[in-house]
């Protein structure tokens, strides 16, 4: 039995995408994410909002991973870490 190597995920540049798309994957992204804001309530549209602007600052990186057919999201710190040491690389959703 041969098992494939992993392939790495590509970058997705958000200006090639559609608004509409964008929206939906950024929505998607926040509506997965599960994290706990604490004592104060911050909207969907807030959240979409201000993963738009780390976006926009490239403080993230849109990632289509060719293993799993999904989109995410890595911090600019694990990208870079990725192009370096490939090896690293696993399916997760420990992303941004």
């Amino acid at each position: 039995m041969v098992t494939e190597k992993p392939k790495l995920p590509v970058e997705i540049a958000p200006e090639a995408l559609s608004p509409e798309a964008l929206h939906a994957i950024l929505e998607s992204f926040v509506l997965r994410e599960g994290t706990d804001y604490g004592y104060q309530e911050i909207s969907l549209e807030k959240k979409i909002e201000n993963l738009k602007k780390k976006l926009s600052r490239k403080e993230i990186i849109l990632v289509f991973d060719p293993n799993t057919e999904s989109v995410t999201f890595l911090t600019q710190k694990d990208w870079i870490k990725l192009q370096f040491k490939p090896e690293l690389f696993q399916h997760s959703d420990e992303l941004c």
